[in-house]
């Protein structure tokens, strides 16, 4: 479905895209990419047309993808098969598979695009690829069950949401320093962490409790949690818009 952004409840299209669509990005471009869990391919979405113009083939169950920031790659999280597919935009080809390890749920760029953070789900660890070897330089251990991560403007933190399973879930976020790839802290938040992204200008981290239905607001200077919303049956995604612009 497409939406102006000015009236949400009066969609634009629908566009039908295939099975099992999870995530979906947007470039500048005028072209959304969407990952199809149950066809293990990306579905390339033509806006102005309101059609699908391409699709491409990934590894097993894609679900979390991110862009680069040039917009140049996008980085698919292939949950059944522990691979992230590289896509190119221009070409709109797999260019790589990299084995990452077990449940790979979510990817997350750096801003200067060296590295990209994977989720993995089932081994309770974040895998880091260097983006200029396509490697695995480094697995760093979080807590239960990683879903999506975010990284700070500057660079300097990635952010961790650990959701636990149904039947247990967490309540923290592993905060990560990417100059030594350690976890600097872990902070508490509410049951069922599971989505993550950042202010613009870095001053906070915004944290969906899918079991609480609530959003966690993050100081990043104090890495305290300053503010609990709540805001809603079983909240998942969250991203940051400027009201300014």
């Amino acid at each position: 479905m497409v939406l102006d952004p000015e009236r949400l409840s009066q969609p634009v299209a629908t566009v039908e895209v295939g099975a099992h669509p999870a995530h979906v990005v947007a470039d500048r471009s005028g072209r959304a990419y969407a990952s199809l869990s149950g066809g293990n391919e990306i579905a390339v979405v033509d806006l102005a047309q309101a059609e699908v113009i391409e699709r491409i083939a990934t590894g097993a169950y894609p679900h979390g993808l991110r862009l680069s920031p040039d917009e140049s790659e996008i980085y698919v999280a292939n949950v059944e098969d522990g691979s992230v597919s590289v896509i190119d935009t221009q070409d709109l080809t797999e260019v790589a598979r990299i084995p990452v390890g077990a449940a790979p749920v979510q990817v997350g760029f750096t801003p200067s695009g060296d590295q990209v953070y994977v989720s993995l789900r089932d081994e309770n660890r974040v895998a880091v690829i260097d983006t200029s070897s396509r490697q695995v330089t480094n697995r760093i251990d979080v807590g239960p069950n990683p879903i999506q991560m975010f990284a700070t403007p500057d660079g300097a933190y990635v952010y961790v949401a650990n959701q636990g399973t149904d039947a247990e879930p967490n309540d923290t976020v592993s905060v990560i320093d990417t100059a030594t790839g350690e976890v600097v802290k872990t902070i508490t938040t509410g049951g069922g962490a599971h989505g993550v992204s950042a202010s613009a200008d870095g001053a906070y981290v915004f944290v969906t409790n899918i079991a609480d239905d609530t959003v966690s607001i993050i100081d990043v200077e104090s890495q305290d949690v300053v503010r609990t919303v709540p805001v809603g049956d079983r909240p998942n995604g969250i991203v940051y818009g400027d009201s300014s612009r």
